[in-house]
């Protein structure tokens, strides 16, 4: 059997890897964290699957270099590990096995896999369930820290999630602006049967009618526009914001001065479709809300919520990594 250079090059290096754990290789100490190190061989297996997925896929100039950033890599998220581990001894937090057991279980029901069919997964990428085990119980140890050390004490008060949407889902109209939906229905002569994409001009004429006599009855247009519309803005609901005179071309313009807000628009013919438009607004000043508050305000206050955890997390963890003893060898 011939083997390919970077193969080779592949071998060589998992072959090296398992040497580290010869006895006759003397481990070294690669950093320390307060009263704490981390080993050569700590590194290696920490690092097994990502420094294994690198030898075989980048080419041989480029791998030592590649290697050292992987190492680099593994090494920071050691020393971090270690500070939690430090900083949950001195809290007196600890993990039983029987909240690691559940956690492994929520992580197969939510990945909807059988442990036979995870062990398998583990194996993929050089890891065993014990392990991962190991890691998984650091990870809970970690979240048990975090949450009292900064999720207990993370408050978003609501005049905050009202300036996130007011920023994010209202636009303020100004002098000759339109806030503006539309729908477009376009015509393919080689749409497969059934698509529901009109086959010819007379097929989306009708469609565009009958969808456009839906949005005049009262029927949600954004819900319209995302089910029916061909147009890229479908998927915002047929949102495409305000526009002013000048960003309109003249049939557009024409249909659009002569529709009161609240409005829709008759419809006009384009080279490849039809289109009509809801004119939501052409008062100067005024606010438009895109959705209502109610109902994404939670969304909001998730979003906020990550936001500050992250913040906060790094800020703590800065705070704590500079008041340790850290040092790479």
């Amino acid at each position: 059997m011939v083997l390919c250079k970077r193969a080779v090059t592949a071998l060589v290096f998992l072959l090296t890897l398992a040497a580290v754990t010869h006895a006759d290789v003397v481990d070294r100490v690669v950093a320390i964290v307060n009263d704490d190190v981390i080993t050569l061989s700590e590194v290696n297996e920490e690092g097994k699957p990502l420094l294994q997925r690198v030898a075989e896929t980048v080419s041989p100039p480029e791998l030592p270099e590649a290697l050292k950033q992987v190492r680099q890599t593994v090494i920071d998220k050691l020393i971090e590990k270690k500070i939690m581990l430090q900083e949950a001894e001195k809290a007196e937090i600890s993990v039983t096995d029987e909240e690691v057991d559940l956690a492994y279980k929520r992580i197969l029901e939510r990945n909807n896999m059988t442990p036979e069919q995870f062990r398998e997964q583990l194996a993929a990428i050089g890891m065993d369930e014990a392990r991962y085990k190991e890691n998984l119980q650091t990870q809970v140890l970690s979240s048990k820290l975090v949450n009292r050390e900064i999720r207990s004490k993370v408050i978003i008060p609501e005049n905050r999630i009202i300036d996130y949407y007011d920023v994010n889902y209202t636009e303020r109209v100004e002098k000759g602006g339109y806030y503006i939906l539309q729908i477009g229905i376009m015509w393919n002569e080689k749409a497969a049967e059934g698509s529901g994409i009109p086959r010819t001009r007379e097929a989306a004429r009708e469609k565009a009618e009958r969808i456009r006599n839906l949005a005049a009855n009262g029927e949600d247009f954004r819900e319209l526009a995302r089910n029916h519309s061909s147009l890229p803005s479908s998927v915002d609901g047929g949102d495409i914001g305000i526009l002013v005179e000048d960003d309109m071309p003249s049939d557009m313009l024409e249909i659009i001065t002569e529709t009161s807000p609240g409005g829709i628009t008759p419809i006009i013919e384009t080279s490849s479709g039809y289109q009509f438009f809801k004119v939501l607004s052409s008062q100067e000043g005024q606010i438009i809300t895109k959705v209502p508050y109610e109902s994404v305000k939670d969304e909001i206050y998730d979003t906020l919520y990550q936001q500050e955890m992250e913040s906060r997390y790094e800020k703590w963890l800065k705070e704590v990594k500079n008041k340790a003893y850290i040092k790479i060898l």
